[in-house]
């Protein structure tokens, strides 16, 4: 098997798992880091030890003339997702694209549609759909482990100081300089959690989205929401519910949990692990691998292996993008609702209320929160 040369655009950051990940499959002889696309160049000791001395330049398109490079990965701020994806795109590179894809349904359709008219694939990063335990649960979904499915409801709890929106310019915004961020909980950090609610639904098209709900909400001083619910109802009738925080009390590993009529299936993505309780039956726990999303992408080119997150796969929480975008800005809590602990802000009480979100399929204002929207904003 011949080894495909990446440039990564984006090693700071997030970037640096990246950059930690390509390594180890340089490592196994899959790929070679032929290029780096930074504004300001990294320094070597930035580089993990065994990458050698890749090329770098501010400008991917040079970059990729220059090093022939076949995959792109794209690790940048969410506004240039689009151009860069398209930049790749014309020259012929494959694409990693971090999440979320686009800060917009409609830049989302632009990235999609030309990297499908210029021939070249491109795969997302939601790497929590790289688990095996996301066909795992499917399966017993369909053979009717926990009877009939009313609802999927996601928790995501974390916690980020202040500094964390001071990280970069775009940061917990909606908006810069009259482009489209929208970095708010349910669109970045606990993404994964809205994208792995809708696949386990089987809900992940954009046709597959009938409805959207949304109850945005903040804690700190930003434009993006850090305490937000949202509810998608789909054409399959499974409604998927998902709460998350940046201001938790006591953060904890984010699920997905699957409501059936006889029982529940929890699924902790970060984990790979599943919890299935049933009827008749004691609890029962597996843990799973997980398959990289860039070793399958260089699968897919090598031996037509199946994409595991094309662009149409996310469609559906693109819609969510879209509605959150869309909708009224954030109302900021109450000052008394929320305290400082450290250099973070604490809403008491919020670790149980996304909690009782999943378990229960209910929104916010749904769940007699004092500081709750009074009404909910429907998309």
């Amino acid at each position: 098997m011949s080894t495909a040369d990446i440039v990564l655009a984006g090693a700071r950051g997030h970037g640096r798992w990246h950059l930690e990940n390509i390594r180890r499959l340089q490592d196994k002889g899959i790929v070679r880091l032929a290029g780096i696309c930074e504004l300001t160049p990294l320094e070597a000791a930035e580089l993990p030890e065994g990458l050698g001395t890749p090329e770098q330049s501010a400008d991917l398109g040079a970059l990729l003339d220059a090093t022939g490079a076949r995959i792109a990965v794209i690790c940048t701020p969410i506004p240039t997702h689009t151009d860069l994806a398209l930049e790749a795109a014309r020259r012929g590179a494959h694409i990693l694209l971090e999440k979320p894809p686009a800060p917009s349904y409609a830049e989302f359709r632009r990235m999609a549609d030309g990297v499908a008219a210029a021939g070249v694939v491109c795969q997302i990063g939601f790497q929590s759909l790289g688990s095996h335990a996301v066909p795992a649960i499917r399966r017993l979904i369909a053979e009717g482990a926990i009877g009939e499915i009313s609802g999927i409801g996601g928790a995501g709890a974390w916690a980020r100081p202040e500094s964390y929106y001071r990280r970069a310019p775009w940061a917990g915004k909606r908006r810069l300089h009259g482009v489209d961020v929208i970095d708010g909980a349910l669109t970045n950090p606990l993404a994964h959690a809205v994208a792995t609610g809708l696949a386990l639904s089987g809900s992940t098209r954009a046709e597959d989205v009938t409805g959207i709900r949304t109850e945005l909400l903040r804690a700190n001083d930003i434009e993006s929401d850090d305490t937000s619910c949202v509810r998608v109802t789909t054409a399959q009738g499974r409604p998927v519910t998902v709460a998350a925080t940046l201001c938790a009390e006591h953060p904890g590993d984010p699920y997905v949990l699957v409501h059936g009529s006889r029982g529940r299936i929890t699924f902790w993505y970060k984990q790979d692990r599943v919890l299935l309780q049933r009827a008749g039956h004691g609890p029962e726990e597996f843990e799973y691998g997980s398959t990289d999303l860039l070793e399958n992408l260089v699968d897919h080119l090598t031996d037509g292996t199946d994409l595991l997150v094309p662009p149409d796969e996310t469609g559906a929480f693109m819609k969510v993008v879209e509605a959150i975008r869309t909708a009224p800005d954030p109302a900021p809590l109450p000052r008394d609702a929320w305290h400082l602990v450290d250099d973070r802000r604490v809403v008491p009480g919020v670790d149980g209320l996304v909690a009782a979100s999943a378990d229960t399929l209910a929104l916010f204002s749904e769940l007699g929160v004092p500081w709750a929207p009074p009404r909910e904003v429907s998309t």
